[in-house]
């Protein structure tokens, strides 16, 4: 294959498509860093062994024969195909693609909204996001690092704990337009309840949860309107259509944009919460820490009061 190429190497083809490119010997040395005579003699010696002359040398300088632009157009497309080869693979080593999983919430309201943060200091590393309302399907054999619900023990791997489950009652403020907030507690008996379905299996604060949390006495309503995706319910909640239980660290933004309102000022919490969860196979250790450390530093910079007593790291 290719034999037609003999021993021509690319130095000799490279010093010939810049001479062909610039139409000079010269600005051809000072682009390749070599001299003239080095790039005069390179030129001489290919000619030889294509025996075909590939530049006229005209009196203000050179100009390509028949034979030297068919022979340029080829080299510079083969150079460049090179060159744009080069480029990405070089591009691929580079990069590096974390695998990230986590529920669509979290993802959605936290960690989507400050990803840039990560990349502007880790340039070099994609974040690719596993989404899933399952956390033992979290795990599998591709993923780096979780970040997963509950007490902190995922048989799975080694867990550090994130932050608390610190939830309260928001809904739009044009819901509760015309009144005085904060409300009464008591008011949650009176407005329209969002659920969602399963919360409660998944160890989520549901809304009986909330009222005994709050003491309220009286059980909550059922309420008519239920849904199986967190971010749904709460773009239920913005659209006015009833009152939904809002986790701090997922709707604090929402509530700075006007969006959602807290009605009441109560706060309920819990011994849950969102955990770090690396799996028990040591993969690409580097990347996986620097991750880690930028969730931790956003979990600082969110101002957590630390509320609760927080499951150590837990390693099974």
């Amino acid at each position: 294959m290719f034999d037609t190429l003999g021993d021509i190497s690319l130095d000799l083809l490279r010093g010939f498509e810049a001479a062909a490119r610039l139409r000079s010997f010269t600005a051809a040395a000072i682009e390749l860093g070599t001299t003239q005579p080095a790039i005069s003699q390179q030129i001489k010696r290919l000619e030889e062994q294509l025996a075909t002359r590939l530049f006229n040398r005209i009196y203000r300088g050179i100009e390509l024969t028949e034979a030297g632009e068919i022979l340029f157009s080829h080299v510079q497309a083969g150079l460049q195909s090179m060159d744009a080869g080069l480029i990405e693979i070089t591009e691929q080593h580079q990069h590096e693609v974390l695998q990230v999983a986590t529920d669509f919430a979290f993802a959605a309201y936290w960690l989507m909204p400050r990803l840039h943060r990560f990349h502007k200091n880790h340039p070099d590393v994609d974040v690719s996001l596993v989404t899933s309302e399952r956390s033992y399907s979290m795990l599998r054999a591709d993923i780096d690092v979780a970040v997963l619900f509950g007490d902190g023990r995922f048989k799975q791997g080694e867990s550090h704990w994130l932050f608390n489950e610190q939830v309260y009652p928001v809904c739009s403020p044009q819901l509760v337009a015309g009144r005085a907030l904060p409300l009464s507690i008591d008011v949650l008996k009176e407005l329209p309840l969002l659920h969602l379905r399963g919360e409660g299996s998944n160890d989520w604060f549901d809304w009986g949860g909330v009222f005994r949390a709050l003491n309220i006495p009286q059980a909550p309503a059922p309420g008519q309107l239920r849904f199986d995706n967190y971010t749904l319910l709460i773009q239920a909640a913005i659209g006015g259509q009833g009152v939904a239980i809002g986790w701090r660290h997922l709707v604090d933004e929402l509530l700075e944009q006007g969006l959602l309102c807290r009605p009441i000022e109560a706060t309920a919490i819990s011994a849950y919460g969102y955990y770090i969860v690396l799996p028990q196979r040591k993969r690409r250790v580097q990347i996986v820490q620097q991750f880690v450390d930028w969730l931790k530093s956003e979990q600082a910079l969110s101002g957590d009061s630390l509320v609760g007593k927080p499951l150590p790291s837990i390693a099974i």
